[in-house]
């Protein structure tokens, strides 16, 4: 059957068990055909462009949420969207993530150039109302910058946008929900006034229980074989090639590199990648889909009273929700194999978790309380009961004794997010070390007022992968983009304080390799130079070649903390003597908090001392030509 046939039964399919759902609500068994055909034609369109999955997750959200106001959805990544077609649309909503120094998600890229194009015709989009929510991170230099692009995109071209665009910020102790909530809110409003609902319809309310997003058909526990041989044919196939552009990559090393006493287990990860035909650049990154630690996976079961050997086939219940692709979760599939490789159990949750779960509780005081942290009054409440003190899904169902055991399967998948990949800088060049990829992973364990520790889901199991073990991964451009080594190569500036220095020592690597080893300066810094310093010897040795300048930075050495910023200070002459050449290329990478700041500030400083011509000229001349240098990879 054509997907385009079978998404149309889907659709329809859906929006009788919507229409059967409200009539449920409403004690009204007799069918409203009339409604039913005039909602055929009420649709919204919801784009994304999504570069980790977190815009094509609120995307999904938008979807949702139509089907109370009897909007028909249709969900995509822009690239899928036929751009003729938003001519013809009068209502869309863009959902945009933006990724490295500003840049579009790749599955928007092809659409924006597409529009792009077209721009000679301002009059395209006359007939489009629209809505741009964007999401970013104020810690980098070009905030949502690709959600502006487009939103500017659009109306140039004639589109008329019925709100103001959203910028939703990781930075913010609430996330981009502090944002996306009250926009939403806003957004429905608006589109109601436009497009309003026939006379006595209203919408949806939240106490009706929307049908879940997939159904589960179990089958005889006996038939459990058939899961594990069909993951082992997977695994073997097709040179372990688990799906177009997942692979099944051997560890073949997977060593600690921070000293036994130190506070954090940093490792070194390295795959065998020969099944991936294309060869990684500096500045690319691995991707990693990761599981559930088997102790996490067996607490989440006993919780919620399941059988991990029950076998189930997905299928869809929604038009919008296409199944998780196979080399993730396989079909069929045990309850075991499922909480493992695909509920994301450790995720914090998020408002529409406790909007749901209010639905299936039997006690009234745990229903008001989910009911309170689903609520805009709520928020307060909700960050100090879970993002506060980082609390899980899992230790979240466990608190709650009269909803846990009363939630359908079916629902789970509404309830829990899909395990994401996760991008990890690649630290070495394929010049240097053909065939394999290396990691430097920083082991993430730490401590809230909750008495057990929270636990970094990925690179916890990456550190229990054992030599041998096949671990799902591909390779993907990354944010920073070193220079080509066809081309005249300029001077490097890079500044990379503890695992930021990873993507550096993959340019260091592949430039040494090539013989382009002039002019290479790394500032690393770390907390000890015995505990934490990281490719000690790799790099000593090429500053006794005197193929890289190095400068160290150890906060913890001595009696008065010693950055990376007070290092670029401390050499300021000689930095500016790079810094002053336009050609010279300036990088940093590292965490996102106070680093980047105080690292610009000693970018400043040395401008301003080389240049000598006071602090207002400095900041100046950052703006107009060091920014144009100057690259950064951060993270929270």
């Amino acid at each position: 059957m054509e997907a385009s046939v079978l998404r149309s039964r889907l659709e329809i399919n859906f929006i009788r068990l919507l229409q059967e759902t409200q009539q449920m609500a409403n004690g009204n068994k007799q069918k409203d055909w009339t409604f039913e055909k005039w909602m055929e034609s009420r649709s919204l369109i919801i784009l994304y462009g999504s570069e980790t999955g977190t815009a094509q997750e609120v995307a999904e959200r938008i979807g949702r949420e139509c089907r109370r106001y009897y909007f028909l959805p249709v969900v995509s990544a822009m690239d899928d969207f036929p751009v003729d077609q938003l001519a013809k649309s009068p209502l869309v909503v863009f959902v945009v993530s933006t990724t490295g120094q500003g840049d579009d998600p790749s599955n928007m890229k092809n659409f924006f150039t597409t529009l792009w194009s077209q721009r000679k015709n301002r009059q395209l989009l006359v007939d489009l109302k629209f809505g741009v929510l964007g999401l970013g991170d104020s810690s980098y230099q070009k905030f949502n910058y690709a959600a502006k692009r487009l939103n500017n995109l659009l109306a140039y071209l004639g589109g008329q946008p019925i709100l103001k665009m959203g910028l939703g910020d990781d930075q913010h102790d609430l996330g981009p929900d502090f944002v996306i909530d009250p926009w939403l809110n806003n957004w429905w409003n608006k589109v109601l006034e436009l497009f309003p609902l026939p006379a006595g319809r209203e919408p949806l309310n939240t106490s009706v229980l929307l049908p879940s997003k997939y159904k589960t058909r179990f089958v005889e526990s006996s038939d459990g074989s058939d899961c594990l041989i069909q993951e082992r044919c997977l695994a073997e196939s097709q040179n372990r090639v688990c799906a177009s552009t997942m692979y099944l990559a051997e560890v073949t090393l997977n060593k600690r590199l921070t000293s036994p006493q130190h506070f954090q287990d940093v490792r070194l990860v390295e795959f065998d990648v020969t099944c991936i035909k294309e060869k990684q650049k500096p500045g690319d990154v691995l991707m990693v889909q990761p599981q559930n630690l088997e102790n996490h996976v067996d607490e989440f079961m006993n919780i919620l009273g399941l059988n991990p050997e029950q076998v189930f086939y997905l299928e869809c219940n929604d038009p919008n929700a296409p199944l998780p692709p196979i080399s993730i979760l396989p079909r069929p599939c045990t309850v075991r194999q499922c909480v493992q490789k695909y509920f994301d159990i450790q995720a914090i949750p998020k408002r529409h978790f406790f909007e749901l779960l209010a639905f299936f509780t039997k006690d009234e005081t745990e229903r008001e309380k989910f009911q309170e942290f689903a609520s805009a009054e709520g928020q307060e409440g909700l960050y100090d009961y879970c993002h506060r003190p980082k609390r899980s899904i899992m230790e979240v169902l466990d608190d709650f004794p009269h909803t846990k055991n009363n939630i359908p399967f079916d629902y789970l998948f509404d309830l829990v997010p899909a395990i994401k990949a996760r991008s990890y800088s690649i630290a070495s060049s394929s010049l240097a070390i053909p065939n394999k990829v290396q990691l430097l992973v920083a082991v993430v364990q730490y401590q809230t007022i909750l008495k057990r520790p929270r636990l970094g889901l990925c690179t916890n199991w990456l550190a229990r992968q054992c030599v041998g073990k096949l671990v799902p991964v591909w390779i993907k451009s990354g944010t920073l983009t070193f220079p080509s080594l066809t081309e005249v190569i300029p001077p490097v500036v890079m500044i990379g304080p503890g695992t930021g220095c990873a993507p550096f020592r993959a340019y260091i690597q592949e430039r040494v390799a090539s013989g382009h080893h002039q002019s290479l300066v790394l500032i690393f810094g770390c907390r000890n130079k015995n505990k934490d310093f990281f490719f000690k010897k790799e790099w000593e040795m090429l500053v006794e070649e005197k193929k890289l300048k190095l400068y160290c930075a150890f906060s913890r050495d001595q009696e008065e903390k010693v950055y990376v910023q007070h290092k670029m200070k401390e050499h300021a002459a000689e930095l500016w003597t790079l810094i002053a050449n336009p050609q010279t290329r300036i990088y940093f990478a590292g965490n996102a908090k106070r680093v980047p700041i105080d690292v610009y500030e000693a970018l400043t400083y040395i401008c301003e001392k080389g240049r000598g011509r006071g602090i207002q000229d400095a900041e100046q001349y950052m703006k107009k030509q060091v920014e144009k240098q100057y690259q950064t990879e951060t993270w929270a």
